[in-house]
């Protein structure tokens, strides 16, 4: 099988190594003959598109190289398409992907990098801390005393991986868990789970909210202003989805007028955040750069694990586990 890895120039952080590729072989149970080529050029990628079976790349490189109609000539053999992200939004409408082309995310690459950043975000909400550093700002000596986590409430809207490793960590302390996703199939981390139609009845009950589902049409501005309203007042906001599941200005209002206590995201529209955006000044409002899953220790290693298990999959027969549905978008 002939694999291409496509880098792009620009990311000395998590652009993939020959090194990476051959431990990740050595890891693997029954890799098979597998011919790979690493490049980082317009001149490497056109080459290796005319023999490639399996391309990885970012999702960007996928936007900007095979608009509609561009497969499969571009790429006559290609099988396999895997991105080294999980949430593949910026790909959408897939009527560019030909539907003999597997299109496959590295869902379960994030769930560490993303329990902890959610832990930490809601131990931050918890006492204050968003509170604190505007405070800071100001020159201001504000004391507001805050409370453990055991015993209060967190809403998790998506339980995949993002959602599922931060629903573990309440757990873990003490906090009682509702999960939200598309259907209420039960989760092990979590105390109740209903399904995103039952929404406006769960919100009034936490004290926490974490964002954590893919972005689609179906949860585009999900969390609207009339939504936020139904929080209770002094609540708190995690988005660790995308900037457009939720209505940030109707966010930075509650946060200004005192509904909403305070707020982390990893996320916002645009990315990134220019100068003078209203996200960098609203009170009680942490944002952070869209970090918050990404730990590059480790990530390029799971993701070549997760693409190899997937391409033996692919070879026995089966079901790939992290292949895509278009329709669904994730």
């Amino acid at each position: 099988m002939r694999i291409h890895i496509q880098n792009p120039a620009d990311d000395a952080d998590f652009a993939f190594t020959p090194v990476q590729w051959a431990a990740a072989v050595s890891r693997a149970a029954d890799p098979g003959h597998l011919d790979v080529s690493f490049a980082s050029d317009e001149a490497g990628f056109a080459a290796a598109m005319r023999e490639a079976e399996v391309l990885l790349t970012w999702t960007r490189i996928v936007k900007e190289r095979f608009p509609v109609g561009a497969l499969p000539a571009r790429a006559p053999r290609l099988k396999v398409i895997a991105c080294n992200s999980a949430g593949l939004d910026r790909l959408a409408p897939f009527d560019w992907l030909p539907p003999e082309v597997t299109l496959l995310n590295n869902r379960g690459t994030h769930a560490r990098k993303a329990g902890e950043f959610a832990l930490m975000a809601l131990l931050m909400l918890a006492s204050h801390i968003p509170h604190f550093a505007t405070a800071q700002r100001a020159e201001t000596w504000e004391p507001r005393f805050g409370s453990v986590l055991a015993g209060r409430t967190v809403c998790i809207v998506g339980l995949g991986t993002l959602g599922g490793a931060a629903a573990e960590q309440a757990r873990a302390f003490g906090m009682r868990v509702l999960g939200v996703r598309t259907t209420p199939a039960p989760h092990p981390a979590c105390d109740e789970v209903h399904a995103t139609a039952s929404l406006d009845a769960v919100l009034p009950r936490a004290e926490f909210l974490l964002l954590a589902c893919p972005l689609t049409p179906a949860t585009r501005g999900l969390i609207d202003r009339r939504r936020l309203g139904l929080l209770p007042r002094g609540a708190k906001v995690v988005n660790m989805a995308r900037g457009a599941v939720w209505d940030q200005d109707a966010v930075c209002d509650a946060l200004e007028a005192g509904h909403l206590a305070g707020g982390v995201t990893d996320v916002a529209v645009p990315e990134p955040l220019p100068p003078g955006h209203r996200l960098w000044r609203t009170p009680g409002l942490i944002v952070v750069p869209h970090v918050s899953s990404d730990d590059p220790a480790t990530y390029n290693d799971r993701t070549l694990d997760i693409l190899l298990a997937n391409l033996a999959a692919i070879r026995d027969g089966r079901p790939a586990p992290n292949r895509v549905d278009p329709a669904r978008g994730y």
